[in-house]
């Protein structure tokens, strides 16, 4: 049975880039962890609240995300917006893929467009050999073999873009999605439209908000399936590929465990 490890920088990314392929595995029955890195604390704009009280809201929100599918959500004490790939942040992370022992680990790729993204991305790369090395960190059993890492999706160019080895229909799990994402209220709901300078476009009522957050997801998504569009066709046939308005990519690391035909088919489902 695939364990999945989803190591975010902040409560949130972990579902709106990967929550497709965690649907997939809880229906499945297989566990799945998410992880927010930093603690969140920076991502509003109101500056009444103390970083104490953020932290609790951003905390309670991703656990209730995570009980939509019925998967662990923790978040961490890594300061938002503060976030370096230093030797603690490295170390958390080893002891983390060690203790859950994933089969899977996504995460962000170390170019993006925020330094807690890069950061994450660059201590997991860090991280990826180190989990086998039993005289590191002694005190938490090194793994014998290593996890396969993959690579978020994204749409950034520079250095270099994303070169999916993996894509993957999520169009069936929007619904699932939305009501996920739904339960960061200060994200999707305050912080990403005011960043936006869309905020006055949410609606008040719960069903106005699902079905705006549904169509603020749909545009996101939209750049993501047509830089992708000729690999869905390839992977799901000329009528599903051509139609499919929601997915996920992957690109598997290079410093982590390698992937085969027959672990792609296990670690990635197509649905």
């Amino acid at each position: 049975m695939p364990r999945l490890l989803i190591l975010g920088a902040h409560p949130d990314d972990a579902e709106f880039h990967a929550g497709g392929l965690a649907c997939i595995y809880r229906e499945l029955g297989h566990p799945v962890k998410m992880v927010s890195v930093t603690n969140g604390q920076a991502g509003h704009y109101d500056t009444q609240r103390t970083n104490d009280e953020f932290v609790a809201v951003r905390r309670n929100e991703a656990a209730a995300s995570g009980a939509v599918i019925g998967a662990e959500y923790v978040t961490w004490d890594f300061p938002d917006s503060g976030l370096q790939a230093t030797l603690e942040v490295r170390a958390a992370i080893v002891r983390e893929i060690r203790t859950f022992q994933p089969d899977l680990v996504l995460t962000h790729r170390p170019n993006d467009y925020h330094p807690d993204h890069r950061a994450v991305g660059q201590a997991v790369q860090d991280a990826s050999y180190m989990v086998i090395v039993p005289r590191y960190l002694p005190e938490v059993p090194a793994l014998r073999k290593d996890p396969v890492v993959a690579y978020m999706v994204d749409t950034f160019t520079k250095p270099c873009p994303l070169d999916p080895d993996v894509v993957l229909d999520t169009t069936d799990r929007v619904d699932t999605l939305v009501k996920m994402m739904s339960q960061h209220e200060s994200q999707f709901f305050d912080w990403l439209p005011y960043a936006e300078r869309r905020l006055e476009e949410v609606p008040a009522d719960e069903a106005g908000r699902a079905a705006w957050l549904r169509g603020w997801f749909h545009e996101r998504n939209r750049p993501r399936v047509e830089s992708f569009r000729e690999m869905l066709v390839q992977t799901y046939g000329a009528e599903r590929g051509r139609a499919i308005e929601f997915m996920e990519a992957y690109e598997i690391s290079e410093y982590a465990g390698r992937l085969d035909d027959e672990l792609r088919a296990t670690l990635f489902p197509v649905n």
